[in-house]
């Protein structure tokens, strides 16, 4: 015996308060609602442009540096918790919930080149100018002990970056070559060189953790297996890369940032091309972070300005700068995916939201409601000219505004110098050379 029954959800028709709309059933047949694409265009036009009204990303600025701010490190425990090392020496913890400096330290003599927190999150390693390598707890001293690091090793050249294992007790170091440390030790596992120019970087695959990159100062990419204890491959670029970092969902996938004004993503089974080329800033690009969701990942330029680029295309989505930013050295990317955080020559700390729009604080569910109705009504009608024009419109600074318009008339000249070449050459003679391949120097096995 089969028995039908009528069930009714209560939320929707029962308002949540007595102040509350009263809620209408609605029929969502189509042939009832005419014009309804008109309508919808004209809420997606309202969408995009309330979007550009409310785009408001700065949040705050921490500082408290007394020199230009060169180095970054997130915690792996802690949200509210980022570490940051200046060019004089001094470290300092930040609380970025309060956001206010929680902790201060004199590290090292110069420079903090580098810096990285422990996987578990109980300390934190620094490098410097002084050729040591220092670790610290996170926790501050208690009441009369002193601020002393937990080990230092002093090493024979000037470490200029360093990276922690994401599983075990093993950091790696660069500078002339690049270091594999065990913690318990003061000499170094193996070390690893391929070339003889001083390195920039070195990274951690976060999901092959045995995995590592490296950039030199040679215009070398170079990627390296821990277990074999051998380089694995190389690229070579037109232009030297400053650093690297790992897609955190991808295991294959890493970006580089190059001092050609570009950004290189590449998949290192097939080194042969990039995957893609992400190019909108007008200068060397210092740092890149991805988000921990893997689609985007944030770059800091020289330019005075940091971009947020979608993976899997060329051209930011966004692009955030201040009066005040002089040249941004370091950028990162909250692990809640939320907000990106920015170290710049003019010793201070920047918070911005990931998404400039966003409402900050809770939600409520009618709110949320709308707010999904209108992104999809973004994404429905994102390539009507209209509303492309609004969404992506941005107001840049003069000196961007000018190289970037000095730039598309240098590539315009370039791209008709090559078409008249091959136009007036023997067939064949002059080959079309994809963009993709025209920044690849050569790849090394």
């Amino acid at each position: 015996m089969r028995v039908k029954v009528l069930s009714r959800n209560p939320d929707d028709y029962v308002r949540e308060t007595k102040l509350d709309l009263q809620r209408v059933p609605r029929n969502y047949d189509p042939a009832l609602h005419p014009f309804e694409v008109a309508r919808e265009y004209t809420r997606a036009l309202n969408a995009t442009k309330l979007e550009r009204v409310f785009a408001k990303p700065f949040l705050s600025s921490l500082d408290g540096h007394r020199d230009g701010v060169n180095c970054m490190a997130k915690h792996p425990k802690s949200l509210s918790t980022v570490l940051s090392g200046a060019c004089d020496g001094e470290v300092k913890i930040w609380n970025l919930t309060k956001r206010q400096c929680i902790r201060t330290i004199q590290a090292h003599e110069g420079f903090v080149r580098g810096m990285c927190a422990r996987f578990c999150g109980t300390s934190f390693f620094t490098v410097g100018d002084d050729k040591t390598i220092k670790q610290w707890k996170m926790e501050s001293p208690e009441y009369g002990e002193e601020e002393e690091p937990i080990h230092t090793i002093l090493g024979k050249t000037v470490y200029t970056g360093i990276d922690h294992h994401w599983k075990e007790p093993v950091f790696a170091t660069c500078g002339h070559q690049v270091d594999i440390w065990d913690e318990q030790r003061t000499s170094p596992k193996c070390s690893l060189t391929w070339g003889f120019d001083s390195i920039s970087s070195v990274k951690f695959n976060p999901i092959e953790t045995y995995l590592l990159g490296s950039c030199a100062s040679d215009r070398n990419i170079v990627l390296y297996d821990m277990r074999k204890s051998t380089p694995l491959k190389k690229v070579i670029l037109n232009m030297r890369t400053n650093t690297l970092c790992w897609n955190p969902m991808e295991a294959f996938i890493f970006t580089a940032a190059n001092e050609d004004y570009n950004l290189y993503t590449f998949d290192m089974r097939f080194l042969e091309s990039p995957v893609m080329v992400h190019m909108d800033h007008v200068s060397a690009v210092l740092d890149v972070d991805y988000s921990p969701t893997g689609k985007e990942f944030v770059s800091a330029s020289f330019d005075k300005s940091i971009r947020i680029f979608p993976v899997d295309k060329g051209h930011s989505r966004e692009v955030y700068h201040t009066k005040r930013m002089q040249h941004v050295i370091t950028v990162k990317w909250t692990s809640d995916s939320k907000y990106i955080l920015c170290g710049s020559d003019e010793m201070n700390i920047r918070l911005w939201k990931a998404n400039a729009s966003e409402k900050l604080g809770v939600l409520a569910p009618r709110e949320k409601a709308a707010m999904n109705y209108n992104q999809k009504l973004k994404e429905k009608f994102q390539f009507h000219p209209q509303i492309r024009r609004i969404a992506q419109h941005r107001h840049l600074p003069k000196s961007i505004y000018c190289q970037i318009k000095e730039q598309r008339i240098m590539r315009e000249a370039r791209r008709r110098k090559e078409l008249n070449r091959r136009k007036h050459s023997k067939p064949g003679s002059v080959p079309c050379v994809p963009e993709r391949k025209k920044h690849i120097v050569a790849v090394v096995k």
